[in-house]
């Protein structure tokens, strides 16, 4: 109740999707006692208005003056890999959390080259994962699950030319992502729950090529937006893996198509334009509560003359 009352001194609150705002004011109502207008969006407590908007949270589009060359990156990641020039790579990037899916990725991986053995060899994923609260025996655990599922899928589908998973515990600075994002084939992002999961638009911003595609989990703010995206269930490793497939198999006339509109959303709905929405309605809000004050002043004034 402490944290809700505290939220509702905001005169605006903004939250990733219409899910959020509308699970934010169910919650208002169940413990405290306000009078909420759900069409407007509007909670009222204390005798202050707070407005609720959904406000998807976005990423700063790359400046074009020093563009990274894809075919570069693409060469420069394999051999540093040790993979053939035209091994085809999946990208995972994610904080080493059990929110994240990674878990539920490799199965996904594991599952593809079991129906398509014949990727076997020309596929693999780099699956690069930030340690996170790793003084945590829970995250200890899920470390070396990760670590021991990776091992035996590569032991599963040996070969001579690639391990299927290519696992990096470790913090990758931003041109790195950069470079990894403009390399691969397709990004993964199948996270059980996210707010909005940056990584996503930060993949798309990255593919000034207009190839590449993009498997992103439903349960993602992002997946509201994204629809061009191959949009799947986690959970469900078959969909998952059929989604990976038909990924790695794309025509490249159809990833432009889904990469330009893509593409178009997240440069017009940028990190500038998020923030100023925000000041632009908040600024609103002040206003029309400065007037509201002033017509109730007038009024009270009006009624000590009367009296």
């Amino acid at each position: 109740e402490e944290l809700l009352a505290g939220l509702l001194g905001n005169t605006l609150l903004g939250f990733h999707t219409p899910f959020h705002c509308k699970n934010f004011i169910e919650t208002v109502d169940r413990y405290l006692e306000t009078r909420i207008e759900h069409e407007a969006s509007t909670i009222s407590y204390g005798g202050e208005l707070t407005q609720v908007e959904p406000y998807p949270i976005s990423i700063a589009w790359p400046e074009p003056d020093a563009p990274l060359d894809v075919v570069r990156c693409r060469n420069e990641l394999r051999q540093s890999l040790r993979l053939p020039a035209l091994h085809q790579l999946a990208l995972g990037v994610d904080r080493l959390d059990y929110t994240k899916g990674i878990v539920e990725r490799l199965q996904a991986v594991d599952r593809m080259l079991d129906l398509h053995p014949e990727m076997v060899g020309r596929f693999s994923l780099l699956q690069v994962a930030a340690p996170s609260r790793s003084s945590l025996d829970e995250y200890q655990g899920l470390e070396a699950r990760v670590r021991k599922l990776a091992l035996v899928i590569n032991q599963k589908h040996a070969n001579p030319v690639a391990p299927p998973v290519l696992l990096r515990v470790e913090h990758f600075d931003e041109e790195q992502l950069a470079r990894c994002y403009r390399a691969a084939d397709v990004c993964l992002v199948t996270s059980l729950h996210d707010g909005m999961n940056l990584v996503a638009k930060e993949f798309i911003a990255a593919r000034d090529d207009e190839l590449g595609v993009l498997v992103l989990s439903q349960f993602t703010g992002a997946a509201r937006e994204l629809h061009e995206a191959l949009i799947i269930n986690p959970y469900h490793i078959e969909q998952g893996a059929q989604a990976l497939y038909r990924a790695l198999t794309m025509p490249e006339a159809e990833q432009r198509e889904r990469m330009r509109s893509m593409r178009s959303l997240v440069r017009d709905f940028n990190v500038y334009r998020w923030a100023g929405l925000m000041l632009l309605d908040a600024a609103r809000l002040r206003r029309r509560q400065r007037v509201t004050e002033k017509i109730s002043s007038h009024s009270r004034q009006g009624l000590r003359r009367a009296s």
